[in-house]
C-alpha cells in the first residue's frame, strides 16, 4: 500500500492526513461489518433540514451480475483500474424534495455523506476513489432511476494494492505528490478575492 500523508500547513486529524484516493486496489474482499460501517457513516451525515437526500446501490465481487452491472455504467478508461476492487457503490442524489420543491442543497447534503464513509474507511484502513467519468443516462437506465433522483458520483472501495500493477501513466499519477491550493487562494474575508488576514 502506498501511503501519502497530506502536507498540512496546519494540524488536522490523522484520518483527513491519510485519506487519498488511489486506482490501485488489491481484490482482497472487504468484510461485511466494516461496509457496514462506511454505509452507517454516511448514515449519519448532516443534511439540510435533514431531509437526507442520498441513496447508495451497492455491488460486490460477490455478486458477479450485479458487480458487471455496475463497472459498465463507469467509462472504459475508469472500468480498467476500478474492475481490480472489491466494492463498488452508485450515490445517487433526491434533488426534489417530497413537497416537488426543488433541494438545491442536494449534492451538497450527499458529498457530505460521502465524506463520512471516506472517512470511516479510512478509519478501518480502507481506501475511496470517487469517479466523476461514469455515463449517468447509463446509470440511471440500468437502475430505473425515477425522476427527481441524480446519480451524482461513483464509488470504490477497498484495500489499496500495487502501484506497479498499473499502466505506466497512472502509476505515475498513483505515486506523484498530493497537491493543494494554499489557504490564501481560497480564504477571503470582506469581499470576494481580499484574502483573510488569518492566512496571511
Amino acid at each position: 500500500m502506498t501511503e501519502k500523508l497530506a502536507q498540512t500547513q496546519y494540524p488536522v486529524h490523522d484520518f483527513i492526513g491519510r485519506r487519498w484516493s488511489p486506482r490501485a486496489f488489491s481484490d482482497r474482499p472487504v468484510e461485511q461489518d466494516k461496509l457496514l460501517s462506511v454505509l452507517e457513516a454516511a448514515r449519519w451525515a448532516p443534511s439540510s433540514y435533514n431531509h437526507q437526500p442520498w441513496s447508495f446501490i451497492v455491488a460486490t465481487k460477490d455478486d458477479s451480475t450485479e458487480y458487471s452491472r455496475l463497472l459498465n455504467i463507469l467509462v472504459e478508461f475508469n472500468q480498467g483500474w476500478a474492475k481490480n476492487a472489491p466494492v463498488l457503490i452508485l450515490a445517487v442524489a433526491k434533488t426534489h424534495n417530497d413537497d416537488g420543491k426543488i433541494n438545491r442543497h442536494a449534492f451538497h447534503d450527499v458529498g457530505l455523506a460521502i465524506e463520512n464513509l471516506v472517512i470511516q474507511a479510512t478509519a478501518l484502513g480502507l481506501s475511496v476513489h470517487q469517479i466523476a467519468g461514469f455515463s449517468v443516462d447509463a446509470a440511471r437506465k440500468e437502475y430505473r432511476i425515477p425522476e427527481g433522483y441524480e446519480p451524482a458520483t461513483a464509488i470504490v472501495v477497498g484495500y489499496a494494492g500495487d502501484p506497479q500493477n498499473l499502466s505506466d501513466g497512472l502509476r505515475e499519477r498513483e505515486l506523484a505528490p498530493r497537491i493543494r491550493k494554499p489557504l490564501k487562494e481560497f480564504v477571503f474575508t470582506g469581499q470576494w478575492g481580499t484574502i483573510s488576514t488569518l492566512v496571511l
